[in-house]
């Protein structure tokens, strides 16, 4: 059997006993032996499951990627990896993203695959494919999963951001759990994942910013026949980045990553980007820190219209035009000339998009808001960052504020505590909540848009300053400081704030600062005592031990970087 470069030809194009092996139990699922004979193995990722409702139709988009891997010349095979549902994961999927990527890390290395399609949707499935992928840095194309069609409810729109509305509604008395039964039916009304601008979306964004997607893949509706032709074209398209010798670490550049962060900015995505990206420069080698992403997002204003920070839904935005109009209307901003999965420049690939509908779709001269979707705030309270979505503050006025800290010291102080009639708290407060960080909680939930006390939401209050170092979902909105670094778990000197303790927070001049002198400080330090996280053994162990800081991607030290491809030993 003649030689090539196809890593696959390390297991299929050997002679002897061990090809016999590799070739022969493959064979038992029906293949014929000319599929064997050198063309390129295109291994297609599945985080299919009915665990992850975001995906649970994607063995139907695999058999459109089989289809166009055949039609190429490719030979395709879908394999499982981990699936993070974000909906039903205990105590949080961000927990369980690492892991996932080793899973995909060493599933492409281990296996005879030259190319690989990456179906993801879900939250955590995007960022963990690809960092696992990267990793390796094989011949990699994405195709996600795409957004659920708009929920319909009593003759309004509605979305996932309108979960957290549902919720303060029904917590003042002013909807029945019945009502909250019909919206849940009317919300999710088709496959796909969250139908705003949230996590999932923000990911798929992501990606096709990155330049690791065909065209239009982030904002076709999983419901349109549209999102299977994608597909189709993408299986195409990886046999033919094979025969390239395109791989990831060509596409994923500082320019394009430079590129995601403006672009994150413009569509108000979800603060989770942040984490994710760093994670992803962090495997692929590109030097990225949270400085990058206040340089590149100061003066760059909201131009989406999409909930949370404005009005409209993923599938308006689709047909509005989708990404490929957003890159065009900032093109002059960007790294044009940066290279795509599809062999083109981002400028080629959206010179011809047109706008279909400019109240979904803004201009750099007449933005929807002149708040930027993303800020990086410093300070004595998070000496390594934290970050905000001023975009989706819904008081502006409290992006400048001063205020006394009402302490929860854990999740289930704040559950306890929340709607105590003796809280003592007012508007004017700002709730601090601790230890729900990489390590603290462990793995950093989604519990930093924290509900308002009862007594503030009965007053009509709908907004005020929060902090903690944790995450929230980018469906959530308000005033909320994420991601605080170092994490309270740590020592960090949010762990050292008290009740009673006056905070400033300044975002035009990016500042967060705890109102405690040094010494006093230093005095609280000697007092604070880690808490005892209560495991000691498997991954949730491994995770606590080695899991990094926010403001470095929250990924394990030994992770970070690749190990390429190459394996040179045989199994038998």
């Amino acid at each position: 059997m003649g030689e090539n470069k196809l890593r696959s030809r390390g297991w299929f194009g050997k002679s002897g006993k061990d090809g016999f092996i590799y070739r022969a139990w493959m064979k038992n699922q029906g293949y014929p032996a000319d599929e064997f004979d050198g063309r390129p193995v295109i291994g297609i990722c599945n985080t299919f499951s009915e665990l992850t409702p975001c995906n649970g139709h994607f063995r139907e988009l695999a058999e459109s990627v089989k289809r166009g891997v055949w039609e190429a010349g490719g030979f395709p095979l879908e394999f499982p990896v981990m699936s993070l549902g974000e909906t039903l994961i205990k105590p949080t999927a961000m927990l369980y993203r690492n892991l996932a990527s080793m899973d995909v890390e060493e599933s492409i290395r281990a296996n005879p695959i030259d190319g690989v399609v990456l179906l993801c949707g879900c939250d955590k499935t995007t960022p963990s494919l690809v960092m696992g992928a990267a990793s390796v840095d094989i011949p990699t194309i994405v195709v996600s999963g795409g957004p659920m069609l708009t929920g319909r409810y009593r003759g309004t729109n509605i979305g996932t951001s309108d979960v957290w509305r549902f919720s303060e509604m029904y917590r003042k008395g002013e909807i029945s759990q019945e009502e909250l039964t019909t919206a849940e039916a009317c919300m999710c009304r088709s496959n796909g994942h969250c139908a705003v601008m949230g996590t999932a979306s923000t990911m798929a964004c992501m990606v096709e910013s990155l330049g690791l997607t065909l065209p239009e893949n982030a904002a076709i509706p999983a419901a349109d026949s549209r999102r299977k032709v994608i597909a189709h074209l993408s299986g195409r398209r990886i046999v033919q980045m094979v025969n390239e010798d395109l791989r990831m670490s060509q596409i994923l550049t500082k320019e394009a990553f430079e590129n995601a962060i403006m672009l994150n900015a413009a569509i108000g995505g979800s603060t989770n980007f942040v984490i994710h990206l760093l994670a992803i420069a962090g495997r692929i080698g590109v030097d990225l820190s949270l400085d990058h992403f206040n340089d590149l997002c100061a003066k760059i204003p909201l131009l989406l219209n999409l909930q949370p920070s404005g009005g409209y839904f993923m599938e308006d935005f689709y047909y509005a035009g989708g990404l490929p109009v957003v890159i065009k209307e900032m093109i002059s901003l960007l790294h044009k000339d940066v290279i795509t999965v599809n062999g083109k420049t981002m400028a080629e690939n959206s010179s011809t998009a047109e706008c279909y509908n400019p109240e979904v779709i803004a201009t750099l001269e007449e933005p929807v808001k002149n708040l930027t979707g993303l800020a990086v705030v410093r300070g004595n309270l998070c000496e390594h960052g934290a970050v905000i979505k001023p975009s989706a503050s819904l008081n502006p006025a409290l992006m400048k504020h001063r205020g006394r800290a009402v302490v929860f010291e854990d999740i289930d102080d704040y559950k306890h505590r929340l709607d105590d009639p003796d809280l003592d708290v007012d508007e004017n407060c700002i709730l601090v909540l601790k230890n729900v960080g990489p390590k603290g909680y462990p793995g950093m939930p989604e519990v930093g848009n924290m509900s308002l006390p009862k007594k503030i939401l009965a007053k009509g209050i709908v907004d005020m300053i929060r902090i903690s170092d944790g995450r929230m979902s980018g469906t959530g909105f308000g005033t909320v400081v994420l991601h605080v670094s170092p994490e309270a778990a740590v020592g960090g000197t949010l762990a050292l704030v008290q009740d009673g303790d006056i905070i400033e927070l300044d975002v035009e001049n990016r500042k967060l600062n705890l109102e405690v002198s040094d010494e006093e400080l230093n005095n609280r330090r000697a007092y604070w005592k880690p808490l005892d996280m209560g495991y000691n053994r498997g991954y949730v162990n491994l995770h606590i031990n080695h899991v990094m800081q926010a403001h470095e991607g929250a990924d394990l030290d030994f992770l970070r970087g690749g190990s390429g491809d190459k394996v040179t030993r045989d199994s038998h």
